[in-house]
């Protein structure tokens, strides 16, 4: 699911703090990039911890905060469930059929299937990590 929340960027000594009103967290960055970045990490955390716990994730504001000083309000874009997916390190077992004289080798090399597998997938999707 992706929507844009607010957030409110303060500059400090060490970069930018980072307020999101709507989730009630705050975060940090080196620079304004790194700022966005997190802002982005921590509402995408914050959303899938509160699915997970079966609560709803509160909808964004549509309009910018009031900002005075040196603070900045924009919006962020966020996208749920391409982060749980990103960030989702579960494994899963399958079983798999090769040739026993395959299987022999394999194991005379102490190679590992599990390793072997996952590389060869994600070379057949393009998936570079």
């Amino acid at each position: 699911m992706k929507t844009a929340y607010p957030i409110i960027l303060t500059p400090c000594d060490s970069g930018y703090l980072v307020h999101v009103p709507d989730l009630n967290i705050d975060t940090e960055g080196h620079d304004i990039a790194d700022a966005l970045y997190m802002a982005i990490d921590a509402i995408s955390l914050c959303g899938i911890t509160m699915q997970d716990l079966g609560q709803t994730i509160p909808k964004p504001s549509a309009d910018l905060p009031d900002c005075d000083g040196n603070t900045k309000a924009m919006f962020v874009l966020v996208d749920f469930d391409a982060y749980r997916k990103a960030t989702d390190q579960r494994t899963v077992r399958k079983n798999v059929s090769l040739p026993s004289y395959l299987n022999d080798a394999a194991e005379k090399a102490g190679l590992n299937f599990s390793r072997i597998l996952q590389e060869g997938l994600k070379h057949e999707l393009g998936i570079v990590s």
